[in-house]
């Protein structure tokens, strides 16, 4: 036999009966699918599909999975139909994903016969131009920052997203909602996509990241060329009318972005009528007035900023000196000037000696940062902080910046480990869509490290979940009117599945007392 390469093993097709996978765990997401309500929520609230062919919920999920299994594109929904055990795991439970009035109808939805499990590339492309609203394209204008009204179409899919969060909640209820908002760039090479700040094509949806259930609560896709700061505060009313009722008081953590009058007033001074006053920490503007206002700290008021690490036994704390100092700054600018409550308004400086080798003035850097040379001391970089917290000001500092540690990473998750990074349109709405779906598998993800797994899991990577869980080889057999799934009985994989089903299942009988 000829040498099919230079190492000593051969390639053969494997022909025996049955279908091989090479995702023996995707199919407990459909467990999770079905115990979380999420099939339901689709039928539901989702109406793109025609009455013919494939349905919305078969659209929704095979995406959902497209993204868990590592794909990136509408193409690769053919990889999953391509994967025999998988498509027949879901071919044979897909009746119970399914309402009654669907079941019925299913035949006469293909006058032509279904020869697929999954929709294919083509019919995936042509239901996501579903979300568009090419009637909206008039209304832009060159130069102008313009967001399109969320269609009904997408409106259901955030219905949906809300759905699985009130699943989460009510097996984990939580009475505290810190909401993170940030905007994540969405590089892109479509010709209709516009320039974002940085120069290149982006798309720049608006994120609000719910921090204490791990979940993204909800995104508005936007062009590249809308600033982050554009609208927030009915982006952020949308947030707020998605927290579950059970939720009684909210924080917000922002970047400088969210730096805008009619939102902290919004927040500070208690208008929302569902939860009052709302607590914020939120990255100031480095203004002239500013730097000002700072330049008039005493020195003696400038405090060192100490970073807290639990140590090896419970209860102790290490505190650890870092190069920053921090101080309360007499500053009243105009929009707090003008409020009845600008006591409640404080603003905090941050500074941090300016590491860096003095270069000629003709070769010097812009620098990406704020600076300010504080006499003696040298330059430094200087960032604001504006906050009606009464929590003491280092406490604010290290508060804030819990933001940058996980709702910053959903976006890496997103972007790289799902979907979300690779648009796959040139239309805005099918785009709008895709992300959407790709946060809907996100949190389908999510649910399953919190819920289900357990804690050793809930910080972990798609990486980690595929490795240990999704990508376990396996082969799909029937037997005795039975679908099982044979995976080896070597190492941690088949307990894990086990043990997950069984967690799934008390799930679906609803929480705990």
């Amino acid at each position: 036999m000829m040498a099919q390469g230079v190492l000593g093993f051969q390639y053969e097709e494997d022909r025996s009966a049955g279908g091989l996978t090479s995702l023996g765990g995707l199919a407990l997401y459909l467990d999770l699918v079905r115990a979380s309500g999420l099939g339901e929520a689709i039928r539901r609230h989702v109406r793109v599909a025609g009455s013919q062919g494939w349905l919305d919920v078969q659209m929704v999920l095979a995406l959902v999975f497209v993204n868990l299994a590592g794909g990136d594109c509408v193409s690769d929904v053919e990889r999953l139909e391509a994967d025999e055990g998988f498509a027949a795991v879901l071919g044979g439970i897909e009746r119970d994903l399914l309402s009654r009035r669907e079941r019925r109808g299913l035949k006469k939805r293909w006058r032509r016969g279904r020869g697929r499990t999954l929709p294919s590339s083509s019919s995936v492309s042509a239901w996501l131009e579903g979300f568009h609203d090419a009637a909206a394209e008039g209304e832009r204008v060159s130069g102008k920052a313009f967001i399109p009204a969320v269609t009904a179409a997408l409106r259901g899919l955030w219905a949906v997203n809300r759905s699985l969060v009130e699943f989460v909640q009510s097996h984990d209820r939580q009475r505290e909602a810190t909401l993170d908002m940030d905007a994540t760039l969405v590089e892109t090479w479509k010709r209709q996509a516009l320039h974002c700040y940085k120069g290149h094509k982006a798309y720049q949806p608006l994120n609000c990241w719910w921090a204490e259930q791990g979940l993204m609560l909800y995104s508005e896709f936007r062009d590249g060329n809308v600033p982050a700061g554009h609208e927030q505060l009915r982006v952020m009313k949308s947030c707020l009318a998605g927290l579950p009722e059970t939720v009684k008081k909210v924080f917000l953590r922002s970047d400088s972005a969210a730096y805008q009058q009619d939102l902290l007033l919004y927040c500070g001074e208690g208008k929302d009528a569902r939860f009052g006053v709302i607590e914020f920490a939120v990255s100031a503007d480095v203004t002239a007035e500013f730097r000002a206002a700072v330049r008039q700290v005493a020195e003696a008021d400038w405090q060192p900023l100490y970073r807290e690490t639990a140590g090896s036994r419970p209860g102790i704390v290490h505190r650890e000196k870092t190069e920053q100092e921090w101080a309360e700054v007499a500053y009243v600018p105009n929009w707090a000037g003008h409020s009845r409550k600008r006591a409640d308004y404080r603003f905090l400086a941050v500074r941090e000696p300016l590491r860096q080798r003095e270069l000629p003035l003709e070769a010097a850097p812009a620098l990406p940062f704020p600076t300010e040379t504080f006499g003696a001391k040298g330059p430094h970089k200087l960032f604001g902080i504006v906050t009606n917290r009464t929590l003491p000001g280092d406490q604010v500092v290290w508060w804030l910046r819990e933001r940058c540690g996980k709702s910053e990473e959903v976006h890496a998750v997103l972007k790289d480990d799902l979907a979300g990074g690779r648009m796959p349109s040139g239309l805005f709405g099918a785009n709008a869509a895709w992300w959407a779906i790709a946060i809907l598998a996100h949190n389908l993800n999510a649910v399953m490290k919190r819920l289900v797994l357990g804690a050793d899991w809930a910080t972990k990577r798609m990486k980690a979940l595929r490795f240990a869980l999704i990508n376990l080889p396996g082969r799909v057999i029937r037997h005795a009117r039975r679908l099982i799934i044979r995976v080896s009985a070597t190492g941690d994989g088949l307990a894990l599945l086990l043990a997950a089903r069984r967690t799934i299942e008390a799930l679906a009988h609803g929480p705990a007392g």
